[in-house]
């Protein structure tokens, strides 16, 4: 008896049934085992997958490898060599190609009901999609994979190079916390419009890298690009992600003489925030005072914002009580009694091969903590000390120490380590705030380990490489 196996490349699984060597000619050399392919006559069922292979038996060869050369003679006790065919049959998975339903798609109406992996899939089989289909599609995508899989269609159509159409590519890439495809879509384009630079600068603010969109909005300028309302506003928030004050009072200040531009709300809103996230909040409120005009709803509702992040309940509540005069319908609902919320439990998800694996802070994963327990000796000598104060259990310190061990963050990342190869970046997503503590240990990880770790927390975008953050400790 030997065996037919079918292989599945959709979800890697194998499955094998047994059948009946047909005749054949005796082997001259009882050393060779040949596979010969067969297309399918008739079948039924459909077989569930595109390969089938049959196979003269060698009894004196029990070993089987899958190969894509074709047969050769081989020298006595080698590996068999194998050859596989592929037919037009559709998996469970795939549409068939030579499907003429394939020509009444839906690809917009897939995508108003964020099937956005289908609609790809049936890209792939050779349907066409039209403008309004990339926009949506890169609207909904938040997956590198797929977003990678959107650019490669992309690049295929008569409006490869359009100036939108890349602008929305690059909001999509910094979306999925990859700036670097991002920055691809943006080298190659052969013209670059304001849009094209707003898009670029903001990418690497929504990613923590404020400081190289300040690099980029100086290089803009470089390049006689005379900036507009707009740029000013996109590089005072890049200003704001990285605590950057002297430089986005510096930009606000030139507005007038060196772009030729009166600020508007926007812009005060934008220094209010440079100021107010640094910690400047008595400057950010002398600020306010000096505006040439009555302040906004805009400007109240942020140094209220900032004041509550800071823990400054005094110029809290009384810029409560200003943005409520101004918009009574701007009042805060936690002044009111509201019932509990409900509690989450805290969730990692981490991107890697293709694939994506959750994480929660009540299960225990066995391999996943020897190996981030592995890396508690090398994370000491690298000076590594774990901050207790952000266990709120009543335990020893012992104890303290070892739940700061659980974290989902740790086990995604060290899930990763050991399930994907040596210097793959790493991008973890998580739905609570990262905290200091972790964010200290995965800094020295990705010193010790060699790898870019990014973690996606409730807040920002965290990109760990080299025992530095994106982020420069200021989230």
């Amino acid at each position: 008896m030997a065996s037919v196996t079918w292989l599945q490349p959709t979800n890697s699984t194998i499955s094998s049934a047994r059948f009946k060597p047909r005749p054949t000619a005796p082997n001259p050399n009882p050393h060779h085992l040949f596979l010969k392919t067969q297309p399918f006559s008739s079948f039924n069922p459909t077989p569930p997958n595109p390969f089938r292979t049959s196979a003269v038996n060698n009894p004196s060869t029990n070993r089987r490898y899958t190969r894509s050369s074709p047969p050769q003679h081989t020298r006595p006790h080698s590996k068999p060599v194998f050859k596989t065919q592929p037919t037009n049959y559709p998996t469970r998975n795939e549409p068939n190609v030579g499907d003429p339903s394939l020509k009444d798609v839906d690809l917009m109406g897939l995508c108003k009901e964020g099937k956005v992996e289908e609609a790809l899939e049936y890209m792939g089989h050779g349907v066409s999609a039209d403008y309004g289909v990339f926009c949506a599609l890169m609207e909904l995508c938040d997956g590198l994979k797929f977003g990678r899989k959107i650019e490669q269609y992309l690049k295929l159509t008569p409006f490869g190079r359009d100036i939108k159409l890349n602008v929305k590519l690059i909001e999509m890439f910094a979306k999925c916390g990859s700036t670097r495809d991002a920055r691809k879509v943006f080298d190659r384009m052969p013209e670059r419009d304001l849009r094209v630079w707003h898009s670029m600068i903001n990418a690497y603010t929504a990613n923590g890298k404020g400081s190289e969109g300040v690099v980029l909005f100086e290089k803009m300028r470089s390049e006689e690009l005379k900036p507009d309302k707009e740029s000013v506003a996109v590089v005072l928030g890049a200003c704001a992600s990285v605590g950057a004050v002297e430089e986005g009072v510096r930009y606000f200040e030139s507005m007038e003489d060196e772009y030729g531009t009166v600020p508007e709300v926007e812009h005060y809103v934008g220094v209010v925030d440079v100021l107010g996230k640094s910690g400047h909040l008595n400057e950010a409120v002398e600020f306010v005072e000096r505006m040439p005009f009555e302040p906004t709803t805009e400007v109240w509702e942020a140094l209220r914002n900032l004041a509550r992040i800071h823990g400054d309940l005094e110029l809290e509540d009384r810029a409560e009580e200003l943005l409520v005069s101004v918009d009574p319908s701007k009042a805060s609902g936690d002044k009111m009694p509201l019932p509990p919320r409900k509690k989450y439990s805290e969730i990692n998800m981490l991107e890697e091969r293709n694939k994506v694996s959750e994480y929660r802070c009540i299960d225990k994963y066995g391999e996943s903590y020897e190996q981030s327990k592995g890396l508690r000796g090398q994370m000491r000598e690298a000076g590594y000390v774990p901050d207790t104060r952000y266990v709120l259990h009543d335990i020893d310190q012992e104890a303290k120490e070892q739940a700061l061990q659980y974290h989902s963050e740790r086990l995604a990342i060290a899930y990763g380590l050991i399930s994907t190869p040596a210097r793959q970046t790493l991008r973890i997503i998580k739905n609570l705030r990262i905290c200091g503590d972790c964010h200290n240990a995965i800094k020295i990880m990705s010193k010790i380990v060699g790898r870019e770790l990014i973690v996606r927390d409730n807040k920002r975008f965290h990109h760990f490489k080299n025992g530095k953050c994106s982020c420069g400790d200021y989230w």
